[in-house]
């Protein structure tokens, strides 16, 4: 079936062309994005695996290391607002290529640091360059794909978050256990350039690849281009009318403080297993008289983040299907929250990393729905700036989530009160995006009906 180049198409030809038309960007945008934040949180993240034997060489205790982790989120936190603003302005293409080769830069930069000092001033640099990726990937989105389908897309696309620790976590531990010593670097250092330099190379990429908007799309057809285009402008419209697109609005608006208050409470359980799973996964060897090489506790780590990645494909499924959004958020966070206590009362290593895998996937599975939920009410530069302050909230669970765990793993000697403080804070965010339930429900049945009376006056036209 074809359209003429001026022709919207209507009626029974609609879900036509949209199944056409989302297949075709979906093949072209999600496999790209998705490799590009497999290396992004696999960049933000191999420091837990280097840790394994760079806190020898460089002398780093359980808080020196915590803090390295978290520095990362200082400039990440502050830049983030800034960012999306520049994204909107001047588009995803040139600004997502700038932050995906300047992050590789520093990645790869720091195989050479030689003291804690200096590891903690590349792990700033690396939050600066990174600034602006998730929540600038989060509203380009919104950009390309209509509100029905765009929590399974996403979903897709965050595949890569749980993937790259599934994967990057056994390459981490056979680099290190392989490659050390190769060149004349250490293990660790290797990990850093190994996963560095292929960044840049797909940054360079980006500036030729990816397109900035569907107008300017030369891979669909004249009538695709122009079905997409009006769709998309048409639920802006719509957003703006339960909601707000400018910028001043939107940061004062209590809607937008609550759901950063949500991601911080999902994102602390994220950057707590993130940054200290294969210290817990030592710690289990020592406790239950184990001995794990570093390429075993590579696959060990694996396991959770492989179920979250199966669980969260289903999960994103039923929530376009149900077009219920807020529960598939409050009940994973539970889940989430209520096993992880559960790990430190196992007596094996089987049954731990079991009840850690039950909590990886609540984690992955409350996340990609949660992303759904600021586009409710919120479109254009405001949008760019509500995403952007939503995920830096989140974020500073980074700097904390770290710091904090460190801390209590040195002043405790083992992790019950760290993971009790993750269960806690997924715990928060179960209340809080149940405490936004009636005004989001209300704001997305609004912003449907706004949707189906736009489609029908198109339709009537």
């Amino acid at each position: 079936m074809s359209f003429g180049t001026d022709q919207i198409p209507h009626g029974k030809d609609r879900p036509v062309i949209q199944a056409q038309v989302m297949r075709k960007v979906a093949m072209r945008l999600i496999p790209f994005l998705a490799v590009a934040y497999f290396f992004n949180y696999l960049d933000r993240t191999n420091i837990s695996f280097a840790k394994l034997t760079m806190s020898e060489d460089l002398g780093l205790t359980e808080t020196m290391y915590g803090l390295a982790s978290g520095l990362f989120f200082i400039g990440y936190v502050f830049l983030e607002v800034p960012s999306n603003l520049a994204l909107h302005r001047f588009g995803a293409r040139r600004w997502i290529a700038r932050i995906v080769v300047s992050w590789g830069l520093v990645t790869a930069a720091m195989a050479f640091v030689n003291t804690p000092t200096a590891l903690y001033i590349t792990r700033i640099l690396l939050g600066i360059a990174e600034a602006g990726f998730f929540p600038g990937i989060m509203l380009y989105l919104t950009f390309w794909f209509p509100r029905a389908v765009r929590v399974r897309l996403i979903g897709m696309f965050m595949l890569a978050l749980p993937i790259s620790s599934a994967l990057g976590a056994p390459v981490s531990g056979a680099i290190l256990q392989y490659l050390d010593g190769v060149f004349g670097f250490a293990g660790w250092q290797m990990l850093f350039l190994i996963q560095g330099i292929p960044t840049v190379l797909l940054g360079i990429a980006a500036w030729f690849y990816l397109t900035d908007h569907p107008r300017h799309a030369k891979w669909l057809t004249a009538a695709e281009r122009q079905w997409l285009a009006a769709t998309i402008e048409s639920e802006h419209q719509t957003a703006s009318q339960v909601g707000h697109a400018s910028v001043g609005r939107t940061l004062r608006d209590p809607r937008v403080w609550t759901l950063g208050i949500v991601y911080f409470g999902i994102a602390y359980g994220l950057f707590a297993l993130s940054f200290f799973l294969p210290t817990i996964v030592g710690g289990l060897a020592a406790t239950f008289n184990a001995k794990f090489s570093i390429l075993e506790t590579g696959l060990i780590v694996a396991v959770p983040f492989a179920c979250g990645a199966i669980a969260m494909v289903f999960w994103t499924r039923h929530s376009d299907r149900t077009g219920e959004r807020v529960w598939h958020v409050a009940l994973p966070a539970l889940l989430a929250a209520v096993s992880i206590p559960m790990a430190l009362y196992t007596n094996s290593p089987l049954a731990t990393m079991a009840v850690i895998s039950v909590t990886a996937i609540g984690i992955f599975c409350a996340l990609p729905v949660f992303w759904y939920l600021p586009s409710i009410f919120l479109s254009g530069a405001g949008a760019a700036a509500g995403i952007a302050l939503v995920n830096t909230l989140g974020a500073s669970s980074g700097l904390v989530a770290p710091y904090l765990t460190g801390w209590l793993l040195d002043a405790t000697g083992d992790s019950r009160a760290a993971m009790w403080v993750v269960g806690g804070f997924e715990l928060v965010a179960v209340i809080a995006v149940l405490l936004l339930r009636k005004n989001l429900r209300a704001a997305d049945i609004h912003r449907g009906s706004a949707d189906a009376a736009t489609s029908e006056a198109s339709h009537n036209s």
